[in-house]
């Protein structure tokens, strides 16, 4: 079974639409054409990262502009707030046991990326 996500969607475009089309280019690395395109596409699926942190400063950078996005987790479908818990707090009604729903909780894996950091030493000084 392919590891699941979250995707962040843009519902609205805002009032500056400008700032916008510079947060997707932020956000996707998309073409200042295509970002506009995608824009102009809201509501659409704007990336779709693994980790839940990644999701919501996607979004924090689509809110900053003055557009309006969400964060879904792909095992359940709900909307995560930027507090990082679910808007509905009934149960994943997705088909894994609900203590693995990423939206309900993070993976047990995730005290492992603030290891992940660039202050970790270059394991290649020590050959």
């Amino acid at each position: 079974m392919e590891e699941p996500g979250f995707r962040v969607l843009l519902t609205e475009a805002g009032g500056r639409k400008a700032e916008a089309i510079r947060a997707i280019r932020t956000v996707t690395g998309l073409s200042l054409w295509n970002s506009k395109l995608l824009l102009d596409s809201a509501p659409v699926a704007v990336t779709e990262p693994d980790w839940l942190e990644a999701a919501q400063e996607a979004a924090g950078v689509l809110e900053a502009a003055d557009a309006r996005a969400t964060v879904l987790c792909d095992w359940c479908h709900r909307t995560i707030t930027r507090e990082a818990g679910p808007l509905d707090p009934a149960p994943c009604s997705g088909p894994w046991p609900p203590e693995t729903c990423r939206a309900s909780c993070p993976p047990a894996t995730d005290w492992v990326r603030p290891l992940l950091t660039d202050s970790q030493p270059d394991l290649r000084d020590t050959l």
